[in-house]
């Protein structure tokens, strides 16, 4: 008798590649126009998406992923942008 089993692809969410995400937010704000960096933004979304293709992860469960993907590059870049541990537009309250 032979049994079928099914599994379930787990890739390593996106949102948890700090060192990815650190690097994008850096070449990011490196662009000097923003043709530069849509052009590079498309690149990495576009090799993501065939990663996690490749993986097998679902569709919905991919653009879930790229979602918080790029909301931590921004977050990334603010931070590198105004400085760790200070708020836009100064510390005074």
């Amino acid at each position: 008798m032979t049994r079928t089993e099914h599994c379930q692809v787990i890739a390593f969410p996106l949102i948890q590649r700090t060192g990815k995400i650190r690097d994008v937010a850096a070449k990011m704000m490196a662009k000097t126009t923003d043709r530069h960096a849509e052009s590079y933004r498309d690149q990495v979304t576009a090799a993501l998406v065939s990663q996690l293709n490749r993986l097998g992860v679902t569709e919905v469960e991919r653009d879930r992923q790229l979602t918080q993907f790029w909301h931590a590059v921004q977050a990334e870049t603010i931070r590198l942008t105004y400085g760790h541990g200070q708020r836009p537009g100064g510390n005074a309250a």
